[in-house]
């Protein structure tokens, strides 16, 4: 098996399993709990916020645990839009956006917000002219990605998080962070803003783990009720095995991040050099992430080079899994024309890739150019 897939979704890694195994057999207790069980799942859970937060550069304290990146993604930009619900405002996000934004970004519309939704240039990036000219005096919420699921593009956030601060400093900024997450330099406090987006699935760990990071002293409406759970920002209990597995991954993928970022960008280069020389494939986007490759094969339908590909062992996808087999709202706003759009691949690395791998991507590619009905 060739699994090419990881912007979405990685295979656990070692350090992940066995930290979960340990608290579905071991630290099983409720962390709530005030006797000796519940103390050792606190235990745990205490750690993987530190693994979590030391990742992150940041503090534990300010990390609320959910149970991915779109609730994270929910809880930040409806949590913060809660205390400003009753005066309404203007609330910007990008045609980039995953749908746990693009959707939330809706609803606020659908209360009374006003909605700006900014298509990225032709490269698939956003630039801070084109954030600041979108700004008005009532605009409350920004949410800007900083890596594009889509085609790995990295948004100057720093840049347009400063550009924004000199005319609207109240303003509150949030960045889906989960395609970036270790695999770009992603620190809250050098990118400026407000809310931060991660998720454990991403990066080696578990389905079902995510964490959103808020800046000290930002107010948030809980959107999951029922009990005092993450400082009353999110009830429930906590997903101990899987938070444990998401904290075990942070601190694995965080000590080697370097020698990782610098593995995929050679697998990513070594891929594109090859790409260059396929007649008829179209390389999409600047892919400025280490792990993204995006390209088209026009006249070779997604769904039957995908179907190809998957035949043969190799595993990539037509784009965001979120897209569920429509065309891309990223790559569309970006003016590329239906034939392009209709014969997307994504190939996505992760640190586990491995030179045969590209070598059997680029196999199949050719092989099911030469077999398939071209159209």
């Amino acid at each position: 098996m060739h699994y090419l897939d990881n912007a979405a979704s990685t295979r656990p890694c070692q350090a992940a399993v066995e930290a979960a195994q340990h608290c579905m057999t071991t630290c099983f207790g409720n962390p709530s709990s005030l006797h000796a069980a519940g103390r050792s799942a606190r235990d745990a859970l205490s750690q993987a916020r530190r693994q979590t937060a030391h990742a992150l550069d940041a503090a534990p304290e300010d990390l609320v645990f959910t149970s991915g990146g779109t609730e994270a993604c929910n809880l930040a930009l409806l949590g913060a839009a809660g205390p400003l619900a009753r005066r309404g405002g203007h609330v910007i996000v990008s045609t980039l956006e995953h749908a746990a934004v693009a959707e939330c970004a809706r609803h606020l519309q659908s209360i009374g917000f006003s909605l700006t939704s900014l298509p990225p240039d032709k490269d698939g990036r956003l630039s801070a002219d084109s954030v600041v000219g979108a700004m008005k005096p009532d605009t409350v919420l920004v949410s800007l990605m900083l890596v594009s699921n889509d085609t790995g593009a990295v948004n100057p956030l720093s840049d347009i998080v400063r550009a924004v601060r000199k005319t609207h400093p109240n303003v509150i900024i949030h960045t889906d962070a989960v395609q970036g997450f270790l695999k770009v330099p992603c620190v809250p406090a050098t990118l400026g803003v407000d809310l931060l987006t991660v998720s454990a699935h991403k990066i080696g760990a578990l389905k079902g783990a995510g964490a959103l990071w808020r800046r000290p002293g930002l107010r948030l409406t809980p959107q999951v009720l029922g009990g005092g759970h993450e400082e009353g920002l999110r009830a429930g209990t906590e997903a101990v095995p899987a938070l444990a597995a998401f904290g075990a991954a942070c601190a694995s993928r965080k000590a080697t991040f370097e020698q990782d970022v610098k593995h995929m960008r050679t697998l990513k280069d070594m891929l594109l050099l090859q790409l260059a020389a396929l007649p008829g494939v179209t390389v999409i986007a600047p892919h400025d992430a280490p792990h993204i490759v995006t390209l088209s094969l026009p006249g070779y339908p997604s769904e039957v080079m995908l179907r190809y590909l998957s035949d043969g062992g190799v595993y990539v996808s037509s784009g965001s899994a979120c897209h569920k087999g429509r065309r891309s709202e990223a790559l569309s706003s970006m003016g590329l024309c239906a034939r392009i759009l209709d014969s997307v691949l994504r190939v996505s690395f992760c640190p586990d890739n491995t030179q045969q791998d590209v070598e059997a991507l680029l196999a199949r590619l050719r092989a099911g150019m030469s077999t398939l009905v071209h159209i």
